[in-house]
């Protein structure tokens, strides 16, 4: 059986082809949460997962979890996210929390929230087995890069 999905192939070197391709199967979803992955794994972020919480919460539409592997990385990574997303999409957060300690930032955007957490924190807290229900998105970027 032969797979439609281009992504991981040599031909798919268009960034904006493939936005439109996950964006079409995110549905409605804003953008934004395309964005943020990309910010994390521009800094190595680890575990990248993105959720789709439509219809379990209306505390947001998207959560995106990772991890980094030091408190310092974890602040370069949320740094990331937010000078990308008001670069590219013009959107600044909300609010944002847990940055001084880098244990577990939370950028809030609304319909997107963003958790970088340590990986202490991360196995401690588990928001990836809390929401194991909701359905993954696919992910613009490796999710696992090699150290």
């Amino acid at each position: 059986m032969q797979s439609n999905d281009t992504r991981n192939s040599p031909e798919s070197e268009n960034p904006k082809a493939e936005m439109a391709v996950i964006q079409e199967e995110a549905g409605e979803l804003s953008p934004t949460w395309f964005l943020a992955a990309e910010a994390a794994q521009a800094k190595q972020a680890v575990d990248l997962v993105a959720f789709d919480l439509r219809g379990i919460t209306t505390m947001a539409d998207v959560f995106l979890i990772c991890h980094g592997r030091n408190n310092r990385q974890n602040q370069a990574i949320a740094d990331e996210i937010e000078s990308d997303l008001k670069r590219e999409a013009g959107e600044r957060p909300v609010s944002i929390e847990g940055y001084q300690t880098g244990e577990w930032i939370l950028l809030d955007y609304g319909d997107l929230v963003v958790h970088v957490f340590s990986e202490k924190a991360r196995a401690y807290y588990d928001l990836d087995r809390l929401y194991r229900g909701a359905k993954k998105l696919t992910l613009p970027v490796e999710s696992n890069p090699q150290t």
